[in-house]
């Protein structure tokens, strides 16, 4: 079967060739058979198996493992099973060449993970260890697995994988996400198609598409499918690897999923800047061999190779493009400085209002800054071009900008903007980004040309959601309910406490800090994770900035050691 591209120093050379057993059907207790394609080593023995569980048909393993094909993420399966292991690849029930419904992770398919793990275990080519391997669905399936503990895994290894459903993907800060509607239909016509004289699985017939849009609110039907819930029962050792660059999905459930465990438990964040990037990684044999085999080693064959005793935090650092390993998540030496959002112009970006970013907290009476939509200018979302047609992700929105550093600045931890504001309307929305802005020649600011820009975070809430969970809160994580949605008084100021997700980012001399603000976003800057722009959207909101009502950026400055 098709490899990962391998780069750089060759790979620890493969102890066994590989045989494949497909199709193989395991029945389930209520006599759905689900079926699994396994590959392991052509030799006599017992091995540790590692399983893998998803709707993305293990037929198509055969595949690229392309970053075309976003769904290949098993990682390099013939080259593990060259390394000793044993890999089981299930699709899920109601999927591929399984029978039965699909429920998008609900009890069922949990279930069945446990059945499914205790017929790996049973196998005379089993050693009676498993441990969970794959990407995203994979991932998730992993976290689920791990909260019931079977008999017989021995641990995970959740890559890019959320915890949390509804705050996760679908309802970012309560805002609908029309990211997972439209993957259910890719999911849908890729079970389903086939070449000419071919035949596809039965249509999927579940709306889940429907289910997700009717539950608007944090119900039972997303805490059964969200291990957020349950991350206390974990007892197998975790090793949790994320991307800066999935904010939209995948990010802050590999972060929180790390600190809500007490079992054995490593962080992993890569400087993947997007999808493909994380993709490709995953991918990539050499990954596997440094990050995730020893990893296996470790927890599967017993080896004592010192892997947990390294620092549990591995992080890179953007901005510096550098690794580095930490003894504890959040990082306790960063010391959290205010910048506040300033009315001053800075100067250096064409937008709304191009407001300061500061830390030098403003004066009584410092005026307001308002802003009404829907704007005229905006094509597709909040997105502008400009006057040649180019896209223009900034010139119709809210900015605040630092001035240019004086040096170095890193910002390594989690995020809150406490923002004060008012709105015309009993509801509305802000969507936060948080950039570095590069430097600008001055003639190029003087015809207008807007600085280049690196995204570092994003953050999201919807007013109406603002109630806090208090319980699970915190000054540097607020944590919304999402159950009881509350109207706005129009006119009446409120304080929001916004959670921005945690990043470890260098802001080079230079160049600047940015903030910006907006009631939506766009798919020409937010690709496939985006929030629609809905009709009821229209009036005008008011960001507040004097001494009584200082709004600020809470950032985890780290100084030099």
């Amino acid at each position: 079967m098709t490899q990962g591209h391998q780069g750089g120093q060759p790979a620890r050379a493969p102890q066994y060739k590989m045989k494949v057993e497909k199709p193989i059907t395991v029945t389930m207790r209520d006599g759905v058979r689900i079926s699994l394609c396994v590959y392991r080593p052509d030799a006599p023995g017992r091995f540790p198996a590692l399983f893998a569980a998803s709707p993305y048909q293990y037929e198509m393993d055969e595949v690229p493992a392309y970053p075309l094909f976003l769904w290949r993420e098993t990682g390099p399966v013939e080259w593990y099973v060259g390394q000793g292991y044993a890999y089981v690849h299930a699709d899920v029930r109601g999927s591929g060449r399984s029978e039965g419904e699909f429920g998008f992770m609900g009890k069922t398919e949990q279930d069945d993970y446990v059945e499914l793990i205790a017929w790996i275990v049973a196998q005379d080519w089993c050693s009676g260890k498993v441990g969970g391997i794959g990407q995203s669905y994979y991932a998730v399936a992993q976290w689920l697995m791990a909260c019931v503990n079977p008999p017989g895994l021995a641990c995970i290894v959740p890559y890019d994988g959320m915890v949390d459903q509804y705050r996760g993907s679908n309802y970012h800060g309560g805002i609908f996400c029309s990211y997972r509607p439209t993957w259910y239909t890719w999911l849908r016509a890729d079970n389903q198609h086939r070449p000419v004289n071919k035949q596809g699985r039965a249509t999927m017939r579940w709306d889940l598409a429907g289910e997700i849009i009717e539950r608007t609110l944090d119900d039972e039907f997303w805490r059964e499918r969200s291990p957020y819930w349950r991350l206390g029962d974990v007892k197998v050792p975790v090793l949790s690897i994320g991307h800066w660059g999935k904010m939209g999905l995948h990010l802050r459930g590999n972060i929180l999923g790390y600190e809500e465990l007490s079992a054995p438990k490593k962080l992993v964040i890569t400087g993947a800047k997007n999808t493909f990037e994380a993709h490709h990684m995953f991918d990539q044999i050499e990954f596997h061999e440094k990050e995730c085999l020893p990893f296996y080693d470790r927890w599967l064959k017993g080896i004592d190779n010192g892997f947990m005793e390294a620092p549990p935090v591995k992080l890179f650092v953007r901005g510096a493009n550098v690794w580095r390993e930490e003894a504890q998540w959040p990082l306790p030496r960063a010391t959290y400085v205010p910048y506040y959002l300033r009315k001053q112009a800075s100067g250096s970006v064409t937008s709304l209002n191009d407001g300061s970013l500061s830390t030098e907290k403003p004066a009584a009476g410092e005026e307001a800054t308002s802003y009404s939509y829907p704007d005229w200018e905006w094509v597709n979302g909040v997105a502008a071009m400009d006057g040649s047609g180019r896209l223009d992700p900034v010139r119709r929105v809210l900015t605040w900008t630092s001035a240019p550093l004086a040096a170095d600045l890193e910002v390594t931890g989690p995020i809150v903007l406490r923002l004060h504001a008012s709105s015309s309307t009993v509801d509305t929305q802000f969507i936060v980004k948080l950039a570095d802005q590069h430097p600008q020649d001055e003639a190029a600011r003087k015809r207008g040309d807007q600085p280049a820009f690196t995204p570092a975070s994003k953050g999201w809430l919807k007013a109406s959601h603002r109630e806090k969970d208090k319980k699970r809160s915190t000054a540097l994580r607020p944590f919304y309910t999402h159950t009881n949605p509350q109207p706005l008084t129009p006119g009446e100021i409120y304080q929001f406490d916004i959670e921005v997700l945690p990043i470890s980012y260098v802001f080079k001399k230079g160049h600047r800090i940015r903030l910006e603000l907006a009631n939506s976003d766009s798919p020409l800057t937010d690709g496939i994770f985006v929030h629609p722009y809905h009709p009821t959207q229209m009036g005008s909101d008011t960001i507040h900035h004097d001494a009584a009502h200082a709004s600020c950026i809470m950032l985890p400055i780290l100084t030099a050691s």
